[in-house]
């Protein structure tokens, strides 16, 4: 058997032993809370007894004993002749002056327990009506309380192992970010050095500096990947002109069935940048509104500016999300791709609220008109 096979069913006999506790909890507290209210009963007739034994003394009967049982009662008492109020003990004195009340209390206590009856004298009755007491009124919300410390305590554990798993998973990426970084080192020293002999072989120059701008980009991704995992360093940086840089090389290596568009204040706006990062943020997004339009629409990117922030604004024609995707597209291995990984956005969020302490989020989307994603971010 694998680890993770029997580590899947430890953590299965784990939550059963703890649904089996919880049920033994539970059971244990309704019992204890029967065994008290029967006690209770026998209290009540003890205390009908000694009503008895009151009402029907003589000069030669002791009644010390019935007196002290009486006057030590607690709780709520009604006694009834014919359905007609005679006597009361422990009510609140609210309740005796009002006789409504009085009676909807009566009925309360008629609902709670079966009445003691109360042989007076031969032919006569008395019904004594009781009710619970603070006590054990008290001990009806335990079980509630019980489960919600239970609930809390679970919703605990499941927030501390999932951010464990998440902790895990980050650990995990970062390291296959480092290990692509320093596999792609490699081959790239050597294409740096081919370019140095094509320059000494005077290969046309328009070659050459189309092969330099990939070279750079492939030290870019480099770069990237290798600040995954770590804290970047962030620059004042003009926002405006590194967007733009990085939406213009996107730009001119797609279809021209793509028509672009870029727009944005002519005054430099200054934030803390990443240089490398944020250009791995627009290239998602640009990337994302060309797949969703199937490489063919319009893509524009605006970025709008007010006194304290700065927002960017991706905007594509494509076949738009629906409103109940709007948070889970940011969420990793979540994909409408049929070989997309999911990671795109979820690593694009990652870049713009952890490293940058910005936002990012679904600004506005209709299905088959088109998406519009939306950074902000504070300037510096």
């Amino acid at each position: 058997m694998q680890f993770s096979e029997k580590r899947n069913i430890t953590r299965w006999i784990i939550i059963m032993a703890s649904f089996v506790i919880v049920a033994l909890i539970l059971w244990n507290t309704y019992s204890f809370f029967q065994i008290f209210k029967n006690e209770e009963r026998l209290k009540m007739e003890l205390w009908a007894k000694s009503q008895e034994t009151l009402i029907n003394a003589n000069q030669y009967t002791d009644v010390d004993l019935p007196l002290q049982i009486i006057q030590t009662a607690s709780i709520p008492i009604i006694v009834t002749e014919k359905d007609s109020i005679i006597n009361t003990k422990n009510i609140d004195e609210d309740v005796l002056k009002d006789k409504t009340k009085l009676q909807r209390f009566l009925q309360k206590l008629k609902n709670q327990n079966d009445p003691i009856v109360l042989q007076i004298s031969e032919g006569r009755t008395h019904s004594l009506y009781y009710g619970d007491s603070s006590l054990l009124n008290k001990l009806k919300y335990y079980p509630v309380a019980l489960l919600l410390i239970i609930f809390l305590f679970g919703g605990l554990v499941y927030n501390f192992y999932r951010s464990t798993k998440m902790a895990t998973q980050n650990k995990l990426w970062a390291g296959m970010a480092k290990e692509t970084a320093h596999q792609i080192g490699t081959p790239l020293s050597s294409l740096i050095g081919w370019l140095e002999i094509m320059k000494a072989d005077n290969v046309a120059e328009t070659t050459i500096v189309e092969i330099e701008k990939d070279i750079t980009r492939l030290q870019t991704i480099t770069d990237r990947f290798s600040k995954i995992g770590s804290e970047p360093i962030l620059e004042k940086r003009n926002i405006i002109e590194e967007t733009e840089q990085s939406f213009d090389y996107l730009k001119s290596r797609f279809s021209k069935q793509v028509e672009f568009s870029f727009k944005a204040p002519e005054k430099p706006i200054m934030v803390l940048l990443n240089p490398a990062l944020h250009s791995w943020t627009v290239e998602n997004l640009v990337k994302n509104a060309i797949d969703a339009m199937k490489g063919r629409g319009k893509l524009s990117v605006v970025i709008e500016s007010d006194s304290t922030e700065v927002k960017i604004l991706v905007a594509d024609t494509g076949k738009g999300i629906p409103k109940n995707q709007f948070k889970r597209v940011f969420e990793p291995g979540f994909t409408t791709k049929k070989r997309g990984w999911g990671l795109g956005l979820s690593l694009t969020k990652r870049i713009v609220e952890e490293y940058h302490k910005g936002k990012i989020k679904v600004a506005h989307s209709e299905i088959d008109k088109g998406t519009t994603m939306q950074i902000t971010f504070k300037k510096a």
